[in-house]
């Protein structure tokens, strides 16, 4: 178990790295020597789990959008905020997040045969995730009679796509859960009922509090199960001559 968990753990390491990596200098520009050198591994070490730069740049966007559940509520709207909140604080303070928003952007693909393959996937999830909460919402006699939840989800998913590239070119997100929660109050008025809105609570500080939430929930039930992974496998890769391995 606990070279499986050095398995895991480097794998995880070198995620990170990418993200960061990612994040910093864009998709076409970022290196696999580069993301070795951040990860702490060796390319052996980096082959045996990721075997491209884009199979790298999938495994990013995969771990972003498995970030797993948050703490359910009273009502589906308020966890419909709680998404936008928590997207909002993770685009800010995880690279992560803020890598895989960056690869569904990127504009490197027009040079590349068959199209950007990140194109679109984060924002995609996130207003099926929104999608899935609206319709819940209307069944539980949340939602004003005229609202469509997969129109209302692209529209908030447009809205904030739109929002948090703006924050972002002109101070770097530093405001953008302040736009979010402007947002919300501008559009929630046309889609949920009238005396749900006092209930709903758009705070500054609310991402912060369902994170720890989580994070205790987690700890209670112990973590996901985690995929098996050849150890012996990965310290052969690891051991491999450097100039082993695929190219990228």
């Amino acid at each position: 178990m606990a070279r499986q968990a050095r398995a895991i753990q480097t794998r995880k390491s070198i995620l990170l790295a990418a993200a960061e990596v990612f994040d910093e200098r864009g998709y076409s520009t970022a290196t696999i020597t580069e993301i070795i050198a951040r990860a702490g591994v060796t390319k052996g070490a980096l082959y045996f789990h990721f075997t491209s730069k884009e199979d790298l740049a999938l495994g990013v966007i995969a771990a972003q959008l498995e970030l797993g559940p948050l703490p359910p509520q009273r009502t589906k709207l308020q966890e419909l905020v709680d998404q936008g909140l928590l997207f909002a604080h993770q685009l800010q303070y995880d690279p992560l997040t803020r890598a895989s928003v960056g690869l569904a952007m990127d504009q490197w693909s027009e040079s590349a045969e068959g199209g950007n393959p990140f194109h679109g996937r984060p924002f995609q999830s996130w207003a099926d995730r929104l999608t899935e909460l609206l319709v819940e919402a209307r069944e539980r006699g949340e939602l004003l009679p005229h609202v469509d939840p997969a129109e209302t989800a692209e529209l908030l998913s447009g809205s904030f796509t739109g929002i948090q590239w703006t924050s972002q070119v002109l101070c770097q997100r530093k405001d953008l859960t302040r736009r979010v929660i402007a947002m919300f109050r501008h559009l929630l008025p046309s889609v949920a009922m009238p005396q749900l809105l006092p209930t709903l609570e758009l705070t500054s500080d609310r991402a912060v509090s369902l994170l720890a939430s989580r994070e205790a929930a987690l700890d209670e039930e112990g973590a996901p199960g985690d995929e098996e992974y050849d150890d012996a496998a990965e310290r052969d890769a690891a051991s491999a001559p450097e100039g082993e391995g695929s190219a990228a």
